[in-house]
């Protein structure tokens, strides 16, 4: 099965469905006016990450005080020194699939597919790229020698069903290729098959990288645990909508993509012990703020909680289960910059955004980091 529980936790879980966003009272007002362009920031081309660096965490570090906006440059192996002993790092540990296939529709006409989101063993929500959408009840033909059904739309997404026996990840496995972001203007490469993955990937599902992980290498997990920082587990499916852009202006009105989360009651019992002694739960990538925020969301008591999410951070947003945050620089005007923007306040984001591109610093998957304090 995809969709597997952590650490052999066998606690209860709640499926949910999308979340509402819980707005301070003192910041509903602006929430609802903001715009697109509130997120904007101009970067020149040639600070996108083509390629990851030689080394795991040979990436930089830029630490951001949200309360103050003061603004320090490290290395990311300099991470050890800039957290304590009793700290929390919560990990993603979905791995990504080889997600993107080719092949023909029945008519003839070529196609190239991305799966969005795998539903169970033989369906998936896909993009499709061809001349003409294929219809309910059309044959898409793949170069591999096996076949799907298109079942319906959904939107943007067409849900498949596998004509073959074998389990459509079983033939992803075999015969996909490595799903880049579309920023990254090349092809892939071997390497990418190893360094767009986090070392510690172990639930097959996502189409996209949690890229705060990237940074990673078991040295500097060691160096962290000798440190006395722990470290716990959740699972976000990254999903190919988080490099989607907003098509409304108005914020509010932006509805997010679904992705599947599991939070064990393992990782819980994590954080809540840690929270108990004083320390910090640090969030490894929006991917687990996300989840974390998603499990915490009805009440302030984090549970196991299981199933998918859509929910949307923006400023104004009161966080519950998140003491700080790791993360990669994120695309103008995306919802993931509105989120970092919801944790540090958005003054102080764009300008440490601008301080990085005067600095020189890498952006996006493969590119540099950020730690993040909150600014509430």
């Amino acid at each position: 099965m995809i969709h597997q529980s952590l650490d052999n936790d066998q606690g209860s879980t709640v499926t949910g469905d999308t979340v509402k966003i819980p707005i301070r009272p003192d910041a509903a007002a602006s929430g609802c006016t903001l715009q697109q362009q509130d997120f904007h920031f101009d970067l020149p081309p040639e600070l996108i990450a083509q390629h990851p660096p030689a080394q795991r965490g040979d990436s930089r570090l830029l630490t951001l005080d949200g309360a103050t906006g003061q603004l320090s440059d490290y290395g990311f192996r300099d991470l050890p020194e800039l957290l304590q002993p009793g700290d929390l790092l919560v990990f993603n540990d979905t791995r990504v699939i080889p997600a993107r296939l080719f092949g023909r529709k029945a008519s003839g006409g070529r196609f190239e597919l991305l799966v969005e989101r795998l539903l169970d063993e033989r369906r998936a929500f896909v993009q499709l790229r061809a001349s003409k959408a294929p219809k309910p009840g059309g044959q898409l033909r793949f170069d591999a020698g096996f076949t799907a059904t298109v079942l319906g739309r959904c939107d943007d997404l067409f849900e498949i069903h596998l004509d073959d026996d074998a389990s459509l990840l079983t033939l992803l496995e075999q015969h996909g290729r490595i799903p880049l972001p579309p920023y990254i203007t090349r092809e892939p490469t071997r390497e990418d098959q190893e360094r767009y993955q986090t070392i510690y990937a172990r639930q097959p599902g996502a189409v996209a990288a949690p890229t705060a992980g990237l940074h990673f290498d078991q040295a500097l997990l060691d160096r962290l645990a000798q440190r006395g920082v722990e470290r716990t587990f959740i699972t976000l499916h990254v999903g190919a909508g988080t490099f989607q852009p907003l098509r409304v202006e108005r914020v509010t009105e932006h509805t997010m993509h679904a992705e599947w989360i599991n939070v064990s009651t393992a990782a819980c019992e994590r954080i809540q012990a840690t929270r108990a002694r004083g320390g910090r739960v640090i969030a490894v990538g929006t991917t687990v703020v996300r989840a974390l925020e998603t499990a915490a969301s009805k009440e302030d008591v984090l549970r196991p909680w299981s199933g998918e999410t859509r929910i949307f951070i923006y400023p104004g947003y009161r966080f519950r289960s998140v003491d700080a945050l790791i993360t990669n620089f994120h695309l103008p005007k995306s919802t993931l910059l509105m989120l970092v923007a919801a944790f540090a306040g958005r003054t102080q984001i764009l300008s440490a955004y601008r301080h990085a591109v005067e600095q020189r610093y890498r952006f996006f998957s493969y590119g540099d980091a950020m730690l993040i304090n909150p600014v509430q």
